[in-house]
């Protein structure tokens, strides 16, 4: 039921497709994705992590990055790929870890040179519950607490992008 829900989630927005030529969609402003890296990181460092960030757009894009001063090298990589994962997937990287487990029917998506199925990387939803980013956090020891500090991301702003 699991691979279901996932797979529909990817999909829904090709099933509400509206008539016109144009599709409108939201992004966050620079400000509002610079305020959730900054509260991913204090939440991280408050655990003693250091950590890098990234807030992507609804595309994968980058919007904004922070590293910590004493966080490892391979934290840019990592956040951008957990981020871009959350997005393309439109569901939190713990649960494509999961999913994508070897003998599981997903399993395949492994192969794709950009996924990371990682926890730590999470899509981030207006009120409606469109997709408007995705948050990705690396340097945590693992991946809930890179997620957990993803979500104190999301909650310092989600305020503002619920309405």
């Amino acid at each position: 039921m699991k691979k279901l829900a996932f797979i529909c989630m990817c999909w829904a927005g090709l099933a509400s497709a509206e008539d016109g030529a144009f599709v409108e969609f939201k992004v966050l402003k620079p400000e509002i994705a610079l305020r959730m890296a900054q509260a991913a990181m204090e939440s991280c460092r408050a655990g003693g992590y250091q950590i890098g960030v990234i807030v992507t757009d609804r595309f994968g894009i980058p919007q904004v990055y922070l590293r910590d001063r004493f966080a490892g090298l391979h934290v840019l990589e990592t956040a951008t790929r957990k981020a871009w994962t959350a997005v393309t997937f439109r569901t939190n990287t713990a649960d494509i870890a999961a999913l994508t487990e070897a003998g599981e029917e997903l399993s395949g998506l492994r192969q794709l040179e950009k996924i990371m199925p990682v926890g730590g990387g999470l899509p981030v939803l207006d009120g409606d519950g469109s997709l408007v980013a995705g948050i990705g956090v690396s340097g945590a020891p693992g991946g809930t607490l890179d997620e957990d500090c993803a979500a104190a991301g999301i909650s310092a702003v989600e305020d503002e992008i619920a309405f």
